[in-house]
């Protein structure tokens, strides 16, 4: 199925703009087909490393384009140097309504920020596209991600039927009302 954009365009301009950002500045941007090994291999360690693969995981990382950017989604990558050290997708579940989901950044990153200002830029272009609901599904045993998303307005939510059975934390944020 083709697509309603070239995703071979994106990365000229990214990396243009790179040419003057000083060493070790992050950088999102979004992603681009040469991502896809990047995005699997973030996702892969953070998920086999808590819990194991599932089927929905391998589904969702083995064909990103069809699975998340042909529906309407979305990819962010967050680079250093020119290279892909987090990422996040924004699956779409209804109009307006987007999901975090496949968020993760490289273990050696880890507590720089990295994930804040990623997610941050998510919410940002979310609100740009349109969206006035976010969700997530997450686990109580990723104790810095769900602080990560309390931090930025995401509230909790009852219990709900989901694809991972690591899935025992759900959470919206409101695009449309004024944090408390």
């Amino acid at each position: 199925m083709p697509l309603a954009f070239d995703l071979a365009d994106i990365p000229d301009n990214a990396l243009r703009e790179n040419a003057s950002m000083p060493a070790g500045t992050i950088q999102m941007r979004p992603f681009k087909l040469s991502d896809a090994a990047a995005f699997r291999a973030l996702n892969e360690a953070w998920i086999d490393k808590y819990f194991g693969l599932e089927e929905p995981d391998r589904e969702l990382l083995g064909n990103p384009i069809g699975h998340i950017i042909e529906p309407g989604g979305f990819i962010y990558m967050a680079c250093i140097d020119g290279r892909a050290v987090g990422c996040c997708a924004l699956i779409p579940e209804e109009a307006g309504v987007y999901q975090v989901a496949k968020m993760a950044v490289d273990e050696q990153h880890r507590g720089r920020g990295i994930g804040r200002k990623l997610l941050t830029h998510v919410i940002e272009h979310a609100r740009a596209a349109g969206a006035t609901l976010l969700t997530l599904e997450s686990s109580n045993k990723l104790t810095s991600a769900v602080h990560l998303y309390e931090s930025l307005g995401f509230r909790h939510l009852p219990p709900r039927p989901s694809p991972f059975a690591r899935a025992n934390v759900f959470m919206e944020l409101s695009l449309t009302q004024k944090r408390d």
